[in-house]
């Protein structure tokens, strides 16, 4: 059951970000619609601030990913 639930969410993430691309082509308005909630859906997420990815490491969140502390290897802290 959790497989169905997970795949169906995955369909609608892969159709939103097909709609995205489609309505920033100039789609149908239905498209449009779809791409609006889509990137209303995403904004939410991540003003959600659920997680801590890749972009959102700082100084103050370094060393301390709970899941996965090897994150801190991959973000450097010398600047270019």
């Amino acid at each position: 059951m959790a497989v169905l639930v997970l795949s169906v969410v995955l369909l609608l993430v892969v159709g939103g970000c097909v709609c995205v691309v489609w309505a920033s082509r100039g789609g149908p308005r239905w498209v449009r619609a779809v791409a609006a909630v889509t990137l209303g859906a995403g904004e939410l997420v991540r003003r959600s601030g659920r997680g801590v990815g890749l972009g959102r490491l700082t100084e103050r969140t370094r060393g301390t990913h709970p899941v996965h502390p090897f994150v801190d290897s991959l973000v450097t802290t010398n600047p270019r």
